[in-house]
């Protein structure tokens, strides 16, 4: 029973500090290009603006409002030229992307200037096809910062340019952010096989739309 008991307590250890390190080799790949200030992050084509949460009646969750205003305001800024937002838009009563663009409309941006990907169902299919769907080359990453670190890494991984701004513009929930950070703890291991030894595709691809040309040709 002994030799057995510690087996397992070696496999947890190993198990335990194999998370520890990717975690870790996560952050500091992609720290150095991660800001917390929309006024210090470099020029970009476009800002990439991850889905979240989004309530009956096409009411924006917080943590994805704020998003969508950190990516408002690179816009408005002149940071970037066009806006890429990438979420959940799978089943017919559930649509992160048009809500996220009915926002931006209502504040100002031209429609020619927002491109949805109705197909953003997890963060490595975003970075995937803002590549391979939408010709994106250089980018700004828009999400709160607990994710940015694993969203920025898939990006350099699958060859963009890519940047992250934090979009952390309020305190949010204890319980909703504690498991946030828990979660994302297992979401970086798995980007880090998706990448590096799965070399995942996307559950949809489709035709490409290039970001250089006019958003209204990805409006549903």
């Amino acid at each position: 029973m002994k030799p057995m008991m510690y087996v397992i307590g070696i496999a947890m250890l190993l198990f335990a500090g194999g998370i520890s390190g990717i975690n870790l080799y996560i952050s500091k790949t992609a720290g150095h290009v991660i800001y917390e200030q929309g006024q210090t992050v470099p020029k970009a084509y476009a800002a990439l603006i991850l889905g979240a949460k989004v309530h009956s009646g096409g009411r924006l969750s917080h943590m994805l409002e704020d998003r969508v205003l950190t990516g408002l305001e690179l816009y408005r800024g002149g940071t970037v030229q066009k806006l890429l937002l990438s979420g959940d838009h799978g089943q017919k009563d559930y649509d992160e992307v048009n809500a996220m663009r009915v926002y931006l409309l209502k504040h100002g941006v031209p429609e020619e200037d927002i491109f949805m990907d109705h197909a953003g169902f997890n963060t490595y299919a975003s970075m995937y096809r803002a590549r391979d769907v939408f010709q994106v080359q250089n980018v700004i990453v828009v999400t709160q910062k607990f994710h940015l670190a694993r969203a920025v890494y898939i990006a350099q991984q699958l060859g963009l340019d890519a940047v992250g701004l934090a979009a952390d513009r309020r305190v949010y929930m204890p319980t909703s952010q504690m498991k946030s950070v828990v979660r994302e703890m297992f979401a970086r291991v798995k980007a880090f096989l998706d990448v590096h030894l799965w070399h995942t595709q996307p559950k949809y691809l489709g035709k490409v739309i290039p970001i250089t040309g006019d958003g209204r040709n990805t409006v549903d």
